[in-house]
């Protein structure tokens, strides 16, 4: 802490019997205090997604601990301006700070489990005990003196440089240059050896599991699958999610049964990161693949973009085969090790190249047919993956163009040409279901099960349709959360989002970032679950001849995963 003087300069003494005789460590400066304070009791105002206790104490220490740095460096700021010393606190002032914060802690505390019951009730998420929500506030309180005992150090190293720095320069020169070098030192360390060390140990480990292969799956005994007889791609080189992928989904019998008519088998081809030295010459094998196995002779024939980790979403896929009635073949290839949600952060080139890569390479080969042979061209992308899928195209023409329709779920906030449509929506149309250009080529919904907006307005033969949830912290997560209120909490909420939540400088961005890695513990059709929803956007965009409602409803039934 700043040692705090008089105006005269000479050291002041400390009013208040706590601060007098509490330890260093937990002296600190009472405006910073304050504004922690503020931001701890705002913390708890709801977020997108019901939080269990630990990511609550992790969201208020984070917030406490920007609030405090905010305050002191608030504070410093006036004293710089009015050409003043630090002064120390008035008698009684920190026992009215913790009169007055404990009262506005435990209110605070209390509207943060109503909301969070208020959360889960929407959700229909069973109601937990509140002792785990009230080790929060102990979770929050160890997470900001680990923050604050940071930025200590971090202080005290200034001090040393600056120190002898100003052996040979002068003391003005010296605190700057300090400063600037303590923070440029900070930035790489956080940035290069922290967050990068991290992020390349996150891939080693997961990669680590891509090597094992989930119980009941095996290689597969038709040709028409990668990793089967006279695959040119290795079993062993697919990977976790690419093993899980071609050797599951529904038999010709299970088609058959389901249609009440013939089926044909469907085929699916996966190239794995360890199958090819990079994305190019994945895409490649890949449509080397297709070829083998008579992908390009179906009626109808899907790229995937997977996820990080390359999964690619089982009722997509399924639904899709059953729709087509296994007329089909699906593609698709492995880019990255990482989870979903921490790829959104971090890996976003890697699956930019492995979008344009793929499609680029089976539209070479799909585009030399003669026209009256070739496929119907289709498109799926969820989360990372619809990102993606996104980079082959400039835009609605050239989706229109050179596709047959496109399925894209769960986009992320970056999404270039969802930002596109959505930035420019046609006017009066909300952020969290927009409408653009009267939805004649790309439309959006939230419910797909029903008409999807505008429902009068007439949809093009080629179709591109986004699913989204109002509630899905992948597609609102932005670093514009920070300083900017989005339209989505300046217009009506959808209907997923409780009314109470707003937006607040800094804390709603960290509040939207807990809610990523929570986006898939809530039910189907809540943040970043769309299982059920699948089945009605495909049957928008195939339109299969002599489809039900009925049989959508039979579908889903059917594809809903064992509890």
């Amino acid at each position: 802490m700043e040692r705090l003087l008089t105006r005269d300069g000479r050291p002041a003494p400390a009013h208040g019997t706590w601060h007098r005789t509490a330890p260093r460590w937990l002296r600190a400066s009472l405006p910073g205090s304050w504004v922690a304070l503020l931001f701890t009791c705002l913390s708890f105002t709801p977020s997108l997604l019901p939080r269990p206790g630990l990511f609550q104490g992790l969201v208020s220490g984070i917030s406490s601990a920007v609030g405090y740095g905010l305050g002191v460096l608030g504070a410093w700021l006036w004293r710089e301006f009015a050409h003043r010393p630090p002064r120390s606190p008035r008698p009684h002032a920190w026992q009215g700070f913790f009169v007055a914060g404990g009262v506005a802690l435990a209110v605070a505390l209390l509207l943060g489990w109503h909301w969070q019951r208020q959360l889960r009730e929407l959700m229909g998420i069973p109601l937990p005990g509140s002792a785990g929500y009230l080790l929060a506030p102990i979770i929050a309180a160890a997470i900001f003196f680990l923050l604050l005992s940071v930025g200590r150090g971090l202080r005290a190293v200034h001090r040393r440089f600056d120190a002898l720095l100003a052996q040979h320069i002068g003391p003005r020169a010296a605190r700057a240059t300090s400063g600037l070098a303590v923070v440029v030192l900070t930035a790489l360390v956080a940035s290069g050896l922290l967050w990068n060390g991290l992020i390349a140990l996150a891939d080693r480990s997961l990669a680590v599991r891509d090597m094992t292969t989930a119980e009941g799956v095996v290689p597969p005994r038709s040709a028409l699958r990668s990793g089967g007889p006279g695959s040119r791609v290795s079993w062993e080189s697919l990977g976790r999610e690419g093993r899980n992928f071609v050797a599951r989904g529904p038999t010709v019998d299970d088609l058959s049964a389901f249609s009440g008519a013939g089926a044909k088998e469907p085929i699916r081809v996966y190239a794995g990161y360890a199958s090819a030295p990079d994305a190019e010459a994945r895409a490649e094998l890949a449509v080397e693949e297709l070829e083998r196995t008579g992908g390009f002779q179906r009626s109808h024939l899907l790229v995937v973009t997977t996820t990080g980790s390359g999964w690619v979403v089982p009722e997509s896929v399924d639904a899709f085969e059953y729709l087509t009635g296994g007329d089909s073949a699906i593609v698709a290839m492995q880019y990255s090790h990482l989870w979903s949600w921490l790829s959104v952060l971090v890996d976003r080139k890697r699956a930019r190249e492995a979008g344009r890569a793929l499609f680029d390479a089976v539209y070479e080969r799909w585009s030399r047919l003669p026209a009256g042979q070739r496929p119907k061209l289709l498109v799926f992308g969820e989360s990372l993956g619809s990102f993606g899928g996104e980079t082959a195209f400039s835009g609605e023409r050239d989706l229109a163009n050179r596709t047959d329709g496109a399925l894209f779920v769960g986009p992320p906030h970056f999404n270039t040409l969802y930002r596109e449509f959505t930035d420019h929506r046609d006017a009066g149309s909300p952020e969290v279901e927009p409408i653009y250009r009267q939805g004649r080529i790309v439309r959006f919904s939230r419910r797909p099960g029903v008409d999807i907006p505008p429902a009068s307005a007439p949809w093009g033969a080629s179709r591109v349709l986004y699913l989204i949830h109002p509630s899905d912290s992948i597609i609102w997560w932005s670093p514009q959360l920070l300083l900017k209120r989005p339209d989505w909490l300046r217009e009506p909420r959808g209907d997923d989002v409780l009314r109470a939540m707003v937006w607040l400088p800094i804390v709603t961005f960290w509040q939207v970032t807990i809610d990523l890695p929570l986006g898939m513990k809530v039910p189907p059709g809540y943040g970043h679950m769309y299982a059920g929803e699948h089945v009605d956007g495909w049957a928008a965009l195939l339109r299969p001849e002599g489809w039900t409602a009925e049989k959508s409803a039979r579908l889903r039934e059917l594809l809903k995963p064992a509890p």
